[in-house]
């Protein structure tokens, strides 16, 4: 996660410290120059520790995160003890679930559509998705991956049962627990889709791509043709 100092000093533009430092004999007011420069140190020792352990507590447990938090607080109050630290993104993060220890003898498979959900919590074997690098199939312990999907079909796999989706695009987040997320942007289940009309959607946009004399046009029926193409084999293939 990058952290924008541009968030808190563009708060204290044109504002003086006294304004929020109370006068006592025994502290110094900071002047802005300070209070400038102790934004910028304690972003550098904010941004050390969330980039070092990046990875860790994408895949682990969570307490990277807090350690994270917490030295940012500690530095906070070294420079300026009488005025509170500001709240970053990492105090409104939910606290990550804790890695199982052995790998799960199931994949919890979230399917989510913009106007339904598909699978909620469903416990299965594997799922295969239809990644941009190629077909991707996900068990029980993968290792945490985020892949953008293509137009093709979603295989969940429970037991000797497999339903399959076509999907036209999306994102799947495959997490360190066992829990893959996957979010597609429309979704029908390959059974409900009539091989005849794919076949005369295929014909008509590839027809139109050969005839297309604009950018715009050919853009559009490129589309067409790769989407047609992908369910024409999932269909027959």
């Amino acid at each position: 996660m990058s952290y924008d100092p541009s968030t808190f000093i563009s708060k204290f533009s044109g504002v003086s410290a006294s304004d929020f430092l109370p006068l006592t004999p025994t502290l110094r007011e900071p002047s802005d120059r300070t209070v400038l420069t102790m934004f910028r140190q304690v972003t550098r020792l904010l941004s050390r520790p969330v980039m070092a352990s990046r990875v860790r507590h994408f895949s682990t447990d969570l307490p990277a995160a807090e350690s994270a938090q917490s030295g940012f607080v500690e530095a906070w109050k070294k420079v300026v003890p009488n005025l509170d630290p500001p709240r970053t993104p990492l105090s409104f993060m939910k606290p990550r679930p804790p890695t199982p220890s052995t790998i799960p003898t199931k994949l919890t498979v979230n399917f989510v559509l913009p106007y339904a959900s598909e699978l909620s919590g469903k416990e299965v074997d594997m799922v295969i998705i239809p990644a941009t690098t190629g077909q991707m199939g996900v068990l029980p312990g993968h290792v945490p991956t985020i892949a953008e999907l293509k137009p093709g079909v979603l295989s969940v796999h429970e037991g000797n049962d497999v339903v399959k989706y076509f999907i036209s695009s999306g994102f799947a987040f495959i997490h360190a627990n066992s829990v893959a997320d996957v979010i597609a942007v429309e979704a029908v289940p390959l059974d409900q889709i009539d091989v005849s009309l794919v076949q005369k959607g295929l014909s008509e946009f590839t027809q139109k791509l050969s005839s297309a004399s604009t950018d715009l046009e050919k853009a559009e029926a490129q589309i067409g043709v790769d989407v047609h193409s992908a369910l024409n084999s999932a269909l027959t293939g």
